[in-house]
């Protein structure tokens, strides 16, 4: 069975693909002796097989070994339809974990470090036009501290909020054909205040007197059809969508600006011609929306918006980091939004595209975050840093999108409190995001020991069990007022780093919660734990009722949205059956909180 079928990447859709999912050859390498016996031109060497995209350590990639093998191997034949043959072939990965080494016919075609973002290769000029071989071979260090692993842990056996690995392909497996000259970048940044959709394109190979037709629909009624004559391979132009006559009058009145409850994208087809022949044709998205902060307040499309969001770590039984199948990532979002939150932050880890795909369809905003690494050493900054350009690059579009989360709870910087070099590293993280994406927020550590930052992100677990009566009032009593919450020290670390200080950013409570049910025969632990369903909904709103008596709170995270491996502390299990009647979660989560009080 071939798994992931649907085409990859969302926001530029050509409509010649194929894809490489399914069976391919497998090896481990622990001896580290493949490259030197030249495994990727002999086929002798692989003696299991692995069903691509599913991480080996999973049970769907059916090998189901989580044990260390830092060096994998794979391979796979394939061939080009002929209709392709005059054009050229770009193989893309969705995502390969954590080094990987491409070969097409014996050759070295790419390479690619980084495990949690997509990549792709014109392996056009290693064809032979007939039955073609694709190896990859994929270095993972297993104990490397000082490469972005998120969750995943550097000690065989799965422990406290540490998983199991993910090694080599978790994402699809797909190639295309494009014409010599065609669409290598589309961008587009809204700006609701002018009414404008700023649309960058880069082309690639030979502009000159090439054209690229745009036409922008809304609810399948065309609003714009523009042509743009390609004067160098970098443009940029802002089409005035307020002014529009047709969408005036069509669409005005029924509101057209992106938001949870009425998530409006506007379609847009890309044409790029020579005269009149057609070179490509790429089918996109988006969705006009502002994100900024202002009076202690996070404001969506300039009104204050209070943000509901649950922790949502994207792992699955069967899968771990990879979905089984997109009908998974869109039930999660269908199940959050059920729950009564209106979005996630995606946990130490860079999610499919298809998931931001359903975010932006269904309405659900989303905090992007990306694995850290445990320890802090030059490389670790070099490697993070690579890994934001390349998140940005590929994510940028995504209306759901509205904060990135660089670093988290002093993860990769465990010194921050005081180091002059890890505090920089912070500060240049915010910067350099801010540098490249001035559409989102950016959040400098979530959870304490914050620097520069445009939310003041705060983790605090100590709500205690429902019989600890004076420790529920201390965590009450902590999240009240702005002096409470900047005075406290929910985990002995301080909020903010030292020679730094609130600035008047709004305060969301962005980690709490994870109260521990057992359903079934699962065991495991969570922060407080209850033994029924009836217990759970009490704690949970008892938990709640805290969060909503603050005066200052202008949103918060709830851990979690499921279980995941050992921890139990979800609403839903960890195969995504509800632990109580999700309505009763609802309720609570749709009860009146107080306005905001400024102090």
């Amino acid at each position: 069975m071939i798994y992931r079928t649907e085409y990859p990447r969302p926001q530029l859709v050509r409509k010649e693909w194929q894809s490489l999912n399914g069976e391919w050859d497998f090896a481990f390498d622990d001896q580290n002796i493949g490259v030197k016996e030249k495994w990727f031109q002999n086929s002798n060497a692989f003696d299991k097989k692995i069903n691509v995209p599913f991480a080996y350590q999973s049970k769907l990639s059916g090998i189901n070994d989580p044990s260390f093998h830092d060096y994998v191997w794979y391979r796979r034949e394939f061939s080009v339809p002929k209709e392709w043959l005059d054009q050229r072939i770009i193989l893309h990965f969705g995502a390969v974990d954590y080094r990987a080494w491409i070969y097409v016919n014996g050759q070295l075609a790419g390479f690619h470090e980084g495990g949690h973002i997509s990549f792709s290769l014109d392996v056009t000029d290693h064809l032979t036009g007939g039955t073609e071989t694709l190896v990859v071979r994929v270095e993972d260090p297993s104990t490397d501290e000082t490469i972005p692993r998120g969750k995943q842990f550097w000690i065989e056996k799965s422990d406290a909020i540490w998983y199991t690995r993910t090694t080599g392909i978790w994402q699809p497996v797909w190639m295309e054909p494009v014409s010599a000259t065609s669409l290598a970048k589309v961008r587009f940044t809204p700006d609701i205040d002018q009414g404008n959709i700023i649309v960058e394109l880069d082309v690639q190979g030979d502009y000159l007197e090439k054209q690229v037709d745009l036409e922008i629909s809304f609810k399948g009624e065309k609003v714009v059809k523009d042509t743009i004559k390609l004067l160098e391979p970098h443009t940029k132009r802002a089409i005035d969508l307020y002014n529009r006559k047709i969408f005036r009058t069509a669409f005005h009145h029924t509101g057209w600006n992106w938001t949870p409850e009425t998530p409006n994208l506007f379609d847009i087809k890309i044409t790029l011609r020579d005269d009149a022949t057609v070179l490509d044709e790429v089918d996109s998205y988006f969705g006009m929306r502002k994100v900024h902060v202002e009076n202690g307040m996070v404001y969506l499309n300039n009104r204050p918006y209070y943000q509901k969001l649950v922790l949502d770590q994207g792992y699955w039984p069967e899968g771990l980091l990879t979905a089984p199948s997109d009908e998974d990532l869109k039930k999660d979002i269908e199940l959050a939004l059920e729950i009564g939150f209106n979005g996630c932050r995606k946990h130490q880890k860079v999610e499919d595209p298809r998931f931001l795909y359903w975010a932006d369809q269904l309405g659900f905003l989303v905090w992007g975050e990306c694995a850290a690494s445990p320890s802090y050493s030059e490389d670790a900054v070099s490697r993070l840093t690579r890994e934001w350009l390349e998140i940005i690059e590929r994510d940028y579009n995504h209306p759901s999108i509205v904060a990135w989360v660089p670093i988290n709870e002093s993860w990769g910087v465990p010194f921050i409190k005081a180091n002059k070099q890890q505090q920089h590293h912070s500060q240049a993280m915010y910067h350099l995001i801010h540098s490249l994406d001035t559409t989102r927020l950016v959040i400098s550590n979530d959870g304490w020991e914050l620097t520069q930052t445009d939310i003041c992100a705060v983790h605090n677990y100590n709500h205690g069990s429902a019989d600890e009566k004076a420790k529920y009032e201390v965590f009450k009593e902590s999240l009240s007022t702005k002096e409470e919450i900047l005075k406290s020290k929910p985990a002995l670390r301080g909020i903010y780093a030292d020679g730094f200080e609130h600035q008047g950013e709004p305060i969301l409570l962005t980690e709490f919660g994870g109260i521990g049910f057992k359903v079934g025969e699962e065991s495991g632990w969570g922060y407080t734990s209850v033994k029924n369903e009836e217990e759970f909904v009490a704690d949970y709103r008892r938990v709640m009722e805290a969060v909503y008596a603050s005066k200052v709170l202008h949103g918060y995270c709830y851990t979690q949205l499921t279980d995941v491996e050992q921890e139990i502390n979800g609403i839903l299990t960890y195969d995504r059956k509800p632990k109580c009647e999700l309505s009763k979660i609802r309720e609570i989560n749709d009860m009146w909180h107080s306005p905001i009080v400024k102090d």
